[in-house]
């Protein structure tokens, strides 16, 4: 067991120079199904390496444990930076050579969707950008609709 291989989405070389916002960050994090693989120990062993509370949320960080990422729901799946599975094997299980690689996920449809909604945005932002008219605020529109309208 000289090598752990971890998937995920992006090269690790990115993701030791860190990730510029967090959904690059989350795209970072891998299952506890590709650690189980890339540890190469069984499912309930994983959990039992976790640092998990069911009293806490987000337990402090625990060096002989496998520390998961922040949580804000009980209800979401733990995730795993693959920097903290390296050193964790490295660490804890005392694997001499550990390799962490993270591959690309396939786009999805969702991904696809969220893309364009973000270029649109963009394209109206730079829109709304390129216009130099002033904010209206409300009183002056209520002064133009009030000398458009007839006298009773």
């Amino acid at each position: 067991m000289g090598q752990v291989v971890a998937s995920a989405a992006a090269a690790i070389e990115s993701s030791a120079e860190g990730a510029a916002n967090s959904s690059e960050q989350s795209e970072n994090l891998i299952t506890i199904d590709e650690v189980q693989r890339s540890l190469n120990r069984s499912r309930a062993s994983v959990y039992r390496y976790t640092n998990t509370d069911p009293r806490n949320l987000n337990p402090a960080f625990n060096p002989r444990k496998l520390n998961p990422e922040y949580r804000s729901d009980q209800k979401e799946p733990l995730m795993f930076h693959p920097n903290e599975v390296a050193r964790f094997a490295r660490d804890v299980l005392r694997i001499k050579e550990v390799t962490v690689e993270v591959l690309n996920s396939p786009s999805t449809a969702t991904q696809q969707l969220l893309g364009s909604i973000l270029d649109e945005l963009r394209t109206i932002r730079e829109l709304l950008d390129a216009t130099a008219l002033s904010p209206t605020t409300l009183d002056s529109r209520r002064d133009q609709h009030e000398q458009e309208r007839p006298a009773a």
